[in-house]
């Protein structure tokens, strides 16, 4: 246990210098030291604004949110995959497979195609949180069968609302005219212009659920011996399921009614995290969410900091990992 204590110090501290190295870089370069200097300052209530306005402005205004964001998504997203696939028994389950993705899309669309603003720059991530939570209720409905519920009919009643909600999606590009640009961008998924208000929402959402999940871990061991052995140790799995699947997709639809759809992190993460690790989710529950922010924070900044223009951090999160994901696969064939 020593060892893992260890290597998540070692995790969190990669991630705190990756985080104040990634917002001092930049069209206007700010060093290292005076990064932390900044940010140290603002955690001990010993601002140095007056200092320097620019630099204070560029850093909490411009960079640090976004960073942040970016590292809390890709945290809750692999923590969702986690969930899914261990409660799934599904090496192939995501965040999206209950059909929070098609729903959160369907939302944002029907937002945009009909330039709703009744609240403001929040009204398409809010309709994009409605119809996930939408979609949700639905999965969980047509699931239900005699008082229980499996990941086989989870699964199924998952693919239904998922081709439900992206017909909709389709109809409404087909009939959307200009604004289908925007659609498009939005389902892609991107971190461009995220505040602290954003950050708050996210952070508020992930990590009480990560600590409430935590006390069913022991149970989600148990749970991967399959349902047979799992109920005759005691554990009620259909409660189970609702619960930890529920929990996950309320984070997973808080993430993409904030940064639009961002696909294979929570495929490919938690892979990853076993292949190291092993499969003890009292131990993946805390590598996956570091790992997941270490990807996600390197991936967006390497899209802000690299590339000649900033394209949707859900393309490179694809481009990444499916090449990643079928090296895994591979090896896990191999070794079988």
């Amino acid at each position: 246990m020593k060892n893992h204590k260890l290597n998540y110090a070692v995790l969190l501290l990669i991630l705190a210098l990756s985080i104040i190295f990634f917002v001092g870089q930049g069209y206007i370069k700010i060093p290292f030291k005076t990064t932390f200097e900044m940010i140290l300052g603002e955690i001990t209530n010993n601002s140095l604004k007056e200092q320097n306005l620019k630099f204070w402005y560029t850093i909490f205004e411009v960079r640090l949110p976004r960073v942040l964001i970016s590292g809390v998504c890709g945290a809750g997203l692999a923590f969702c995959g986690l969930i899914f696939q261990s409660v799934l028994l599904n090496p192939l389950a995501d965040p999206y497979i209950l059909g929070v993705s098609s729903g959160a899309s369907f939302g944002s669309a029907l937002a945009i195609m009909f330039n709703l603003n009744f609240l403001g720059l929040f009204t398409t991530s809010f309709f994009a949180f409605l119809f996930s939570i939408i979609s949700l209720v639905l999965t969980m409905a047509i699931s239900f069968i005699d008082k229980s519920i499996n990941k086989t009919s989870l699964i199924l009643a998952g693919i239904i609302v998922n081709s439900f909600f992206s017909a909709g999606l389709s109809f409404i590009k087909y009939i959307a005219g200009d604004e289908v640009g925007t659609i498009v961008f939005w389902l892609m998924g991107s971190f461009s212009s995220r505040s602290w208000n954003d950050l708050l929402w996210v952070s508020l959402t992930f990590f009480p659920l990560l600590v409430i999940t935590y006390f069913f871990t022991e149970k989600m061991n148990i749970l991967s011996l399959g349902d047979r052995n799992a109920a005759t140790l005691g554990i009620n799995t259909t409660r189970l399921r609702v619960v930890l699947l529920t929990l996950a997709s309320i984070i997973s639809s808080i993430i993409v009614s904030r940064s639009g759809i961002i696909g294979f992190v929570g495929l490919v993460v938690p892979h990853i995290c076993r292949f190291i690790w092993g499969s003890d989710n009292k131990k993946l529950i805390f590598y996956s969410p570091l790992i997941g922010a270490l990807l996600m924070c390197y991936a967006d900044n390497f899209i802000r900091l690299v590339l000649p223009a900033e394209i949707p951090i859900g393309i490179l999160t694809s481009l990444i990992g499916a090449p990643f994901f079928a090296f895994i696969m591979r090896r896990k064939m191999r070794r079988s």
